[in-house]
């Protein structure tokens, strides 16, 4: 079985550190836990991977945030990779910071990359992993506030919960996404 984990993120060193790169975040540790480097390929950065019998795939497109879908469609069609087995992390602005949410389906809620995904593969029928970020911003200043870096506060919980979220990524690949959203939501 072939898994595509997708963390959503804008490429470049002045978006390392902020808040809609979390994706990338979260991806970087999977990775890291599964002993894959990324290496550079079509439309981003690939680490390809095994983990408990499966191959994993994780990207992390260089296409900026809303233009995603067009990698996600490239790799789930070049691997043949079934759309139940894809998973999209992304940030989440009506979560609050750090929480954890898992769907096998849902809308965009307004978030670019996911419009972007729905649109190539024509469905909003696939996993994503939300990343709370809540929505601290004053009217109008939702952009700075998504590309903006996290606060003290926010970097002092960072690590421990890119730790929780690539657990429950490895989880949806060997006890699949049911039992994932059951173990991991919410918490």
């Amino acid at each position: 079985m072939k898994y595509l984990i997708v963390g959503i993120g804008n490429k470049g060193e002045e978006y390392a550190e902020t808040r809609h790169n979390i994706g990338f975040k979260v991806a970087e540790k999977i990775a890291e836990k599964i002993e894959a480097p990324f290496k550079s390929s079509n439309f981003g950065l690939l680490a390809e991977g095994k983990y408990k019998g499966r191959k994993v795939f994780v990207l992390k497109p260089d296409t900026y945030v809303n233009l995603s879908g067009n990698a996600v469609k490239f790799w789930m069609q070049k691997e043949n990779i079934p759309l139940e087995n894809i998973l999209v992390i992304t940030d989440d602005l009506a979560l609050p910071f750090g929480s954890l949410r898992m769907k096998m389906k849902g809308s965009d809620a307004g978030h670019n990359g996911l419009k972007s995904i729905q649109s190539q593969l024509n469905t909003q029928n696939y996993p994503r992993l939300r990343f709370g970020i809540s929505a601290e911003f004053s009217e109008g200043k939702q952009a700075d506030y998504v590309l903006g870096k996290w606060n003290e506060e926010e970097k002092e919980k960072l690590s421990e919960r890119i730790e929780k979220f690539s657990q429950a990524s490895l989880s949806f690949v060997f006890a699949g996404i049911q039992n994932t959203m059951t173990a991991f939501n919410g918490k």
